[in-house]
């Protein structure tokens, strides 16, 4: 079955993103100078995908899509499976094919399955360190431009789970539309009134959550509050709508701020400063 995320074309991603590497529309461009000027059009070469880091693996498909845009015929064999979690020196992918077309896709290849098990490893790290299966672990909006859907599909890999995918399927109430709308159960009076049906309050204050629940917001966010406020919002809330902890979160304060009761715990650098993993691609000549 081919591999799909939804509302990501992968191919498309494949074409620009070799393109951009290869300098397409640029004078002098469309060309591995290096691999078309030293290998042999015929050359082929082997090669092993592996991790240096103990990581968890995320974006194997991806590097295959990359490397059967430039030889459809390219014998590639997965070792790992999505998710998988791994020692440093774990073989990931063995491919054997054009050398020219192998060169020519490496660096994307390996930049994108670094970049995406980075991700991946770190949010294993968190959820590790919450240590909790009554709480969830969420991403946010912090992605990369035009990587989101790749970005939160390592977030799965990793074991948490994703928020609303962009500005378009839930209403995230924060302060600026507070300050704009007035107060709290203003502003969520007009999405309600407007028809949305996931409506997002985010609360930095005790006294703004009945308000809030008054007014119809199903999912209340809690800003930057410590555990113990966190316990007393949730006495609050009492079932009445999803609760999430969210702002300035750590490995270290993780654990205490799921403790709390809240249905979920939302951290920003799951995607906004996860490093890269450490993988290379080893070749022999086939």
């Amino acid at each position: 079955m081919e591999f799909q995320i939804e509302g990501f074309d992968l191919q498309q991603f494949v074409r620009d993103t070799l393109a951009e590497d290869l300098g397409e529309g640029l004078p002098g461009g469309g060309v591995d100078v290096t691999a078309t000027s030293v290998i042999p059009a015929d050359a082929r070469f082997q090669g092993v995908m592996d991790s240096r880091d103990a990581i968890t693996v995320a974006g194997l498909p991806i590097a295959v899509a990359f490397f059967r845009h430039l030889d459809p015929d390219m014998a590639i064999e997965l070792l790992v499976e999505e998710g998988a979690q791994v020692q440093p020196g774990t073989d990931l992918m063995c491919l054997s094919g054009n050398a020219r077309a192998m060169l020519t896709a490496e660096r994307s290849a390996l930049n994108t399955v670094q970049h995406l098990s980075g991700i991946a490893t770190l949010v294993r790290q968190y959820v590790d360190a919450m240590d909790n299966p009554d709480c969830t672990l969420l991403d946010t909006r912090k992605t990369i431009p035009g990587l989101r859907h790749i970005e939160k599909y390592a977030v799965r890999m990793g074991g948490g789970s994703n928020h609303r995918m962009g500005l378009w399927d839930a209403a995230m109430i924060k302060d600026n539309h507070i300050l704009v709308a007035g107060n709290v159960g203003e502003a969520v009076r007009r999405a309600r009134d407007a028809g949305v049906e996931n409506i997002i309050c985010e609360v930095d204050r005790l006294d703004q959550i009945e308000p809030a629940l008054a007014a119809g917001a199903d999912h209340i966010l809690l800003d930057n509050m410590s555990p113990e406020t966190l316990r007393a919002a949730v006495d609050i809330i009492a079932g009445r709508a999803k609760t999430e902890a969210s702002g300035g979160i750590t490995l270290d304060t993780i654990q205490a701020k799921a403790a709390s009761g809240v249905d979920y715990v939302s951290v920003g650098r799951l995607t906004q400063s996860a490093p890269a993993a450490d993988i290379g691609l080893d070749f022999t000549v086939g």
